[in-house]
Formats: C-alpha cells, structure tokens, sequence
C-alpha cells in the first residue's frame, strides 16, 4: 500500500502541536475552515468547497502517536492519518503520515503535493497562533496574495 510522508521540524512545544493535530479545533487553525467535532462521537467532519467534499475522521488508537482514520473519500476511506511528535529541546520534529493508499493514483499525487503545503500551514499556525490562517476556506483555498514564507 502506498503512503505519503513529511517531516518538519517546528519551533514549538509538542503539547501546543498535538492541540492543533488533534480536535476540530485544531484542524481549523491550519487544515480547514469548515471543521467540526460530530455530534456524539468523537469524529471530525471536514468540509471543502462549500461541503461538495466531505471527509469524517474518527480517532484511533495508538500509544506514541495522534492516528485518525479514515471513514469517506473515494481514496481516503480506508486511509488513516498520523502525526508523530519528537520533541528536541525547544523545538518538535513532526513525523507525517497518510497511510494505506489503495495505490498512486494522480489524486495520490495531488494530495502528496497538498499535505507538503499543509505541513507549513501547521508549522505556522504552531509558531504563530494570531496570524495562522487554514489553507482550505469554506469555498476554496486561501488567496492572501502573498508569498509562502518557506
């Protein structure tokens, strides 16, 4: 099966990462716009472009890491996210994984280049709280006009 994978180091506690990685709240501050804690469960609901796509996350269990797996999407379901944290002095390495892929798809691809660019947004929304923005707004991506920062 195949896997995406990034690593960043991020000038942060992992306390304040986990915060971000795991609750739609978190997800919220650098992922999407539209995330929301599913009534009754402890699953995330994300919406893209106005809700035409939808994913639902559910938690799942793993000692040395924060795992989401994967319940809709054509390609996501099936597929479970992990964020494992490695805290170095004043800093956190972020090891980063969208596991079980069916296969390489060109949507794989895609996601590949989309979960890089996310990677940064987590880093800035861990480094910088008041000005952190999430990449996918309620209708689209975000448009700042300015230039990555990476």
């Amino acid at each position: 099966m195949a896997s995406i994978r990034h690593a960043l180091t991020i000038a942060a506690p992992a306390d304040r990462i986990r915060a971000l990685v795991s609750s739609a709240e978190g997800f919220s501050r650098w992922w999407a716009e539209d995330a929301v804690a599913a009534a009754g469960s402890p699953a995330v609901e994300l919406g893209f472009f106005n809700r035409t796509t939808m994913y639902r996350l559910v938690p799942s269990p793993d000692a040395g890491a924060t795992r989401w797996a994967c319940e809709t999407g054509q390609e996501w379901a099936g597929t479970e996210i992990v964020f494992r944290l490695q805290p170095k002095g004043d800093q956190t390495q972020i090891e980063f994984a969208h596991e079980r892929w069916a296969a390489e798809t060109p949507y794989f691809v895609s996601c590949n280049t989309v979960w890089g660019h996310l990677m940064f947004k987590l880093k800035d929304a861990a480094e910088h709280a008041a000005t952190a923005r999430p990449y996918f707004t309620k209708s689209g991506v975000e448009s700042s006009g300015a230039a990555p920062a990476y």
